[in-house]
This record gives C-alpha cells, sequence and structure tokens, in this order.
C-alpha cells in the first residue's frame, strides 16, 4: 500500500515524505529505487492543514474554515533509512529522489529481515503483529545486554521472558536477584538452581578480604601485618592443620601470636607497631562481626556451582548492599580468571576449578551493583566484565530502573538495550549518549510505550524494532502487590480469629 512520497532534501539516511493516509510511528515502509528494495522506519510523524495555519487567532474562524474545507490535512514525517534489504541491509550509496512511492513494508520483506535461525524470541513488531522478532543470542551474550524501564513498565516480564528464552538453548545464566524475585520462579524451559550468598574466605583475593576489613592501602604496616596473617591463614588452612575452619579467626589468631609474643618474622616489635597489629585485630573483630554471615570456610566455591539449562540464582534479598556488591565482585573477578584459565588451558588444582562454559551474568539493580556517583569493587568489576569478558564467553545483562544512576562506562559497553517506558528526561538523555543507535526520534517514543512495549536495539537485531514482549507463562513473584487483596485477607483472618475466640468462650459457658 502506498503512504506517501518522498518530499524536499534527502540524505542516504534520512527521507522525508508527505502523506494524505496516516501511518504509525515506529512502522516499517519500502522505498523503490536504482533497481533496489530499501527499508525504512518512520520516526515522527506531523498532521498539519494549509488552510488552518498558526496565523489564525479566532476559534470561530478556525470552525468555520473546518465546516468547509472538511478533512484539508496533510501529514508530513521523517524516515531513518536502514538499508538495503537484498544487500544485507547495507545502506544504499545514493539517497531516494524527490517523488519516490512510500510503501508500507509487506510481510514478505519482514519476514525476511527477522528471520533467525536458533534466535531467542522475544515478542511480536507493534506495527505488524503476525511478524515474531528474534535475538540473536551469541551477539547479545557477547555483547552485553541493558534492560531499562521506568517501575511497572514490564522490566521483570522481559527479563522472565529472556530467562525462560535461554534456558531453551541450554544456556547458564547466573541471577543476581537482589529482591527474591527468582528464587521460587518456575520456568517452562527450565528449574532453578538456589545459590548461598556465601563465600568461603579460601577463594578470595587478598584485595577483596583487605577492603572488607577497611584497611587503606596508604595504612602500609597495617597492610604489611594483614597480608602476612592472610598467607599463614591460608597456608594452615590449606594445610588442614588448624582445630577451627573459621579464616578469620585463624587470621586473628595469627595476629595475636604476634602481638603476644613481641616478635615478628624473627624482629622484635616495637611498642608503635604492636598498637598498629592492634589496629589490625580491631577491624578483623569489626570483618567478623559485619560479615559473619558472608564467608563461611565450609562453603564451596561458587562458580562450581553453577549448572547449564537451569536458571543459576543467588538470592541477596537478604543481605545489605555492601555484602551484595562483595559477593558480585568476587564472583565476576573468579569468573574472568577461571574463564581465561580455561581458555589458554591452564592447569587446574584443588582451589582453582576452571569454568569450562559460556555464562550470561544478569545483574538486576544495575544502579546498586554499578552506580554513577560511588566507586564499589562490583561497579570495577562489572565493567572489566563488559570490557573483556566477550573474549572469554562472559556476558552481562545490566537491569535497572534508574538508568541515569548507572555507571555511564558501564551502560556504554552494552552494545544491546531492550527498553521499555521511560518518562524521566534525565533517564532519556542518559540512555541516548549510552547507544549510538538510540535516535532523538526514538527517545520521543519511550513515554508513549504501553506496559510491555519496547525498543529493542544492538547487534543483537538487524534493525532498531519497535516491540510488544510476550507474556511470560511461568511464575515469579516480580508482580506488583495487590494491595486490596491483602488488606482484605488480613481482615478476614482477624475476623475469623475473633469468631473462633467467641466460639471457644461459648463452649466454656463464658460471655465474650
Amino acid at each position: 500500500m502506498i503512504i506517501g512520497r518522498c518530499v524536499g532534501e534527502n540524505s542516504l539516511i534520512d527521507v522525508n515524505f508527505i502523506s494524505k493516509e496516516m501511518p504509525k510511528v515506529g512502522e516499517y515502509v519500502s522505498l523503490k529505487y536504482d533497481g533496489k528494495i530499501i527499508l525504512g522506519m518512520i520516526e515522527s510523524l506531523i498532521r498539519g492543514s494549509v488552510s488552518l495555519n498558526g496565523d489564525i487567532y479566532d476559534p470561530n474562524t478556525i470552525e468555520k474554515i473546518r465546516e468547509i474545507e472538511g478533512k484539508d490535512y496533510y501529514i508530513k514525517g521523517n524516515i531513518r533509512i536502514l538499508g538495503d534489504v537484498d544487500d544485507n541491509l547495507r545502506i544504499p550509496r545514493t539517497p531516494a529522489p524527490p517523488g519516490t512511492e512510500i510503501q508500507v513494508a509487506n510481510e514478505e520483506i519482514l519476514r525476511k529481515i527477522f528471520k533467525l535461525d536458533n534466535g531467542l524470541k522475544i515478542g511480536n513488531l507493534i506495527s505488524q503483529e503476525d511478524v515474531g522478532v528474534k535475538l540473536n543470542i551469541n551477539n547479545m551474550v557477547s555483547r552485553h545486554l541493558a534492560i531499562l524501564a521506568m517501575t511497572g513498565a514490564g522490566k521483570s516480564n522481559t527479563v522472565s521472558v529472556l530467562i525462560d528464552g535461554l534456558l531453551e538453548y541450554n544456556g547458564c545464566i547466573l541471577i543476581f536477584d537482589m529482591h527474591g524475585e527468582y528464587v521460587d520462579a518456575e520456568f517452562k524451559n527450565g528449574t532453578v538452581n538456589p545459590i548461598d550468598p556465601i563465600i568461603n574466605p579460601v577463594y578470595m583475593s587478598f584485595s577483596e578480604i583487605k577492603g572488607l576489613a577497611n584497611i587503606p592501602s596508604s595504612a602500609y604496616i597495617q597492610e604489611r601485618y594483614f597480608r602476612e596473617a592472610y598467607k599463614e591463614a591460608n597456608a594452615v588452612v590449606r594445610s588442614g592443620e588448624s582445630d577451627t575452619r573459621d579464616f578469620l579467626e585463624i587470621m586473628r589468631r595469627v595476629l595475636e601470636k604476634w602481638y603476644n609474643t613481641e616478635i615478628f618474622r624473627g624482629k622484635e616489635i616495637n611498642s608503635s607497631e604492636k598498637s598498629k597489629i592492634m589496629d589490625v585485630i580491631n577491624k578483623m573483630d569489626d570483618l567478623k562481626t559485619k560479615y559473619d554471615n558472608l564467608l563461611n570456610i565450609n562453603g564451596s566455591n561458587i562458580l562450581s556451582e553453577l549448572k547449564l539449562g537451569v536458571a543459576n540464582v543467588i538470592d541477596l534479598g537478604q543481605t545489605d548492599e555492601s555484602a551484595a556488591e562483595v559477593i558480585v565482585s568476587h564472583i565476576l573477578r573468579n569468573a574472568l580468571k577461571s574463564r581465561k584459565a580455561a581458555i589458554h588451558k591452564k592447569e587446574e588444582n584443588f582451589y582453582e576449578k576452571h569454568l569450562n562454559f559460556p555464562v550470561f551474568f544478569i545483574m538486576e539493580e544495575a544502579h546498586i551493583l554499578a552506580p554513577k556517583n560511588r566507586n564499589p569493587s562490583s561497579k570495577y568489576w562489572i565493567s572489566r566484565v563488559a570490557r573483556e569478558g566477550r573474549k572469554f564467553g562472559l556476558g552481562l545483562c545490566l537491569v535497572s530502573q534508574s538508568p541515569k544512576s548507572v555507571d555511564p562506562d558501564a551502560l556504554s559497553q552494552a552494545n544491546n538495550m531492550i527498553i521499555l517506558r521511560l518518562v524521566e528526561p534525565q533517564d532519556q538523555r542518559h540512555v541516548q549518549s549510552a547507544s549510538e543507535s538510540l535516535s532523538e526520534d526514538l527517545v520521543k517514543q519511550l513515554p508513549s510505550l504501553n506496559v510491555g512495549e519496547a525498543i529493542v536495539l544492538g547487534l543483537m537485531v538487524k534493525v532498531p524494532t519497535l516491540v510488544k514482549i510476550d507474556e511470560f507463562k511461568g511464575r515469579t513473584v516480580g508482580d506488583d502487590i495487590n494491595i486490596i487483596d491483602q488488606w482484605q485477607s488480613i481482615k478476614d483472618k482477624e475476623l475469623n480469629d475473633i469468631k473462633d475466640q467467641k466460639d471457644e468462650f461459648k463452649q466454656l459457658g463464658g460471655n465474650y
């Protein structure tokens, strides 16, 4: 169907058109010129009238003109050129001639564009509902993904559809579950493998555990004693000679030994250095108090608990933000190290087993784990994996309802985006600055998206796409709470309790 013709000056990537028919923003169109079929997307529309222009200031005059002219309006719009349908969507070398017909892209063209073997179906085109949209899994995982939306726009549903789709291909997914949404989830294509948020200190690096103890690098004397105690405790644990399996307790005993014997590595410890050792002991006590539930010498290496074809979930809902940051940074650091060792075929040992398959990490609440204005260790390792993970089969999915609060460096590393409704202008600008594919006209569409509708763009799709995300058919606990139902159920329970008490009193012959 012809919907208009090109007018004015057109470029290789932009076409202006005028029409008497009303198309839809986001609708795909085709243009035929120079022996080619060129695909485009309508990015903006304006409806106007020659008769009713901005120089008329009397509403009554406007009404009279409307009665005389009827539907005397025109539609102007802008089309973004996406490429040659028959040449792998390469941008043509010549612009469309003025007057070129613009047609709605037929189903045959769209199926050709969106056909993808072994793809992950995410939904259907908003403008042509019969055409399904699949994502290129390799490009999604290796080039990273961001899922961004305001609260209530369909973010949790999108993540669940994505997880279920990856499980169909026996994917290894590790979800950092900040609100306990996925621990009891039910997926059509796989089960859930819950993993306790516990770290065995044996698998921690010195810098990790030093950070937990809050020993700054400038405190070089404290750092020296802490480092030596860490080394000695590690040796004791690995030898199995200690009567306790508490790594922090072993470190504390080592420090106390030096403090009480006044000898360190064969040299006498003066009073000033003894006070430094006591400072370290006090920090060890603070560390144990704060992170006692996080560190467990009997814990396994978390990476060894990952399984293929299931949703591996670490429930961080019961931990505070600082503990969550520690767990995330620990896992990402070890995953990157382990995958490098596996790729380069380094020899394994008991404490360093290789991670022999790719992993896709889903980071819920990315604005907490990789914040814009703070520098937790999790932010550093998210950025490291974002930059280096592609070579080693580690992918990231950053999920947030506050894009403006996410570190721009981490966000810019996500070469794929699923953006649902965003109303906040700062969020929109932040997302646009992180994505080369998100045009100004597409940004303007974000506030008007309905629940479950999204702009999908990046290397995982051939062209930017407006998609109605499929409805997740399984079960999670991420949906909004039905406040009225909960109030009513609690009230009903209270009334039933009162009734039971009355019945009990009557049976005993008393008055309530």
